[in-house]
């Protein structure tokens, strides 16, 4: 891990945070002005920077220009005088990690300086992924099964049905496939088939001849020429008319079709990748789907996990995004708190990928700092999550198994309220035996719990604990040494 710079022209500033961080085990290397700061930053950068606003020379919010300019990546966190307070909030929007008012007390500023720390490994660790800018993100186990069998895929003709939920990136799969595939220099055509009216889908597939019916006053090319020697992506399959279903399966069959009021037939040579998030043996069942056409598409599956089922992915996927959306605007891009990546893991996210996506762009627009906090989160979602947690749990459902670690009678932990009612019983009774140290009783306890069943989620993983957690491989480490938890965890 990189060093923590410190620049500051006052030397008692400098020793005291030197003094603050050595305790915490962490390196520094101090400037007395913005100037040699700079220097340094041609042959090596820090892993998070603290600066004066006011120095002789050049600038702290000019120093933190130079950072962001070259390392957009690295936290920057302002240290400032009262007076100075607006100025350096207004210029600091552009690309600050926070700033520290003067005086400011030494806990929290090492508390901060941490933060900013762990939010410099996080991005770190995801940056190489977003570098490379893929088609498609994942680290998931389900997600690799996903790539594997594009790999596979990645030298043959065959007809291929992605199925998953709306909003899991059934097309931007089809695209891979087409990239890898012997037609990549081959057009790739896609078309939704809910989204066209059905006295018009005909058409699109297949072209019309110049007459064949009222408005048709030019000869049309069909998305089936238009893809000839490449890829035809039809997604939404599962809504194409029954009739059309017909015609469909004479092209896959025989490999020819009609224009809409032709009589010469034409030859396709066109790869088709079919899509729905439609339960398509259903539909058969149910007399909407024909049944020879399913078998006719369905010659190699490919389901796309939910969000849900790839919850691990978020953090990269969220990064990429805001990194994607910033650059679409010109804007410095947003960075997501520990406590917004945990929250958001723990949402439902029905939208899958492409709600992520859209959450993204709206963060990018509308919260108000560099940093997201939960409160910037849109009302919608914070409501909703409140109201969960709000809905009385069912009569059996326990609360973790706290430690009662004062002599009261036991405390029921199966009650109507929930969980947060049973610890509301357990705080009473232990105010009622007069322990005054609940916060620090029941919080170590607290974390004791989340921190194992993390651990046991993960299979012992560490690393992908703190990021289930919403915290950083430094801290979870910290906090199982001061809660006395045997580190058996996984690298």
């Amino acid at each position: 891990m990189k060093p923590i710079w410190i620049v500051d022209d006052d030397e008692s500033i400098r020793w005291v945070l030197e003094k603050a961080l050595a305790r915490e085990n962490l390196a520094t290397r101090s400037f007395p002005n913005a100037r040699e700061a700079m220097a340094a930053l041609k042959d090596e950068t820090p892993q998070v920077l603290v600066s004066d606003i006011r120095m002789p020379g050049e600038s702290g919010l000019e120093l933190l220009q130079t950072v962001k300019d070259a390392h957009p990546g690295i936290p920057v966190i302002i240290i400032t005088a009262f007076s100075d307070l607006d100025s350096a909030v207004a210029a600091f929007q552009g690309g600050a990690f926070e700033y520290l008012a003067k005086p400011f007390d030494l806990d929290k500023a090492v508390a901060l300086i941490r933060r900013a720390l762990e939010e410099s490994l996080r991005e770190a660790e995801l940056d190489p992924a977003v570098a490379d800018s893929p088609e498609i993100l994942g680290q998931a186990p389900a997600m690799q099964e996903v790539f594997r069998a594009i790999g596979r895929l990645s030298q043959s003709h065959v007809t291929v049905l992605i199925t998953g939920e709306s909003g899991t990136g059934k097309e931007l799969v089809a695209r891979a496939l087409h990239k890898h595939s012997p037609r990549a220099q081959e057009p790739f055509i896609a078309l939704n088939t809910a989204a066209i009216p059905k006295d018009l889908l005909e058409s699109e597939l297949f072209g019309h001849e110049r007459g064949a019916f009222t408005g048709a006053q030019t000869t049309r090319r069909g998305r089936f020429e238009q893809a000839e020697n490449g890829t035809l992506f039809l997604d939404e399959i599962g809504d194409m008319p029954f009739d059309l279903q017909t015609r469909l399966l004479r092209v896959l069959s025989d490999g020819h079709f009609y224009r809409v009021g032709g009589h010469q037939p034409l030859k396709a040579n066109v790869r088709v990748i079919a899509a729905t998030h439609q339960n398509l043996e259903q539909r058969v069942r149910d007399g909407l789907f024909r049944e020879d056409l399913y078998h006719r598409l369905n010659v190699i599956r490919l389901r796309l996990p939910s969000l849900r089922e790839r919850r691990e992915d978020i953090p990269i996927l969220a990064r990429f995004f805001l990194l994607q959306s910033a650059k679409q605007l010109g804007v410095d891009a947003k960075r997501m708190s520990d406590a917004v990546i945990d929250f958001i893991s723990g949402l439902d996210l029905p939208g899958n990928v492409r709600q992520l996506e859209n959450l993204c762009n709206w963060l990018t627009v509308m919260a108000p700092g560099q940093t997201v906090d939960v409160k910037d989160l849109p009302a919608e979602l914070t409501s909703s999550q409140a109201a969960a947690f709000e809905t009385p749990a069912p009569s059996n459902a326990a609360m973790p198994a706290f430690d009662h670690a004062v002599t009261a009678a036991a405390v029921p932990l199966e009650v109507d309220g929930g969980w947060m009612q049973s610890l509301d019983h357990l705080a009473a009774s232990m105010l009622n035996d007069g322990q005054s140290d609940l916060i620090d009783v029941l919080g170590r306890q607290f974390e004791t719990v989340l921190i194992k069943a993390a651990l046991k989620h993960t299979n012992g993983r560490k690393h992908d604990a703190a990021i289930r957690l919403g915290i950083g491989r430094n801290t979870i480490t910290r906090k199982m040494a001061e809660l006395g938890l045997e580190d058996k965890s996984q690298e």
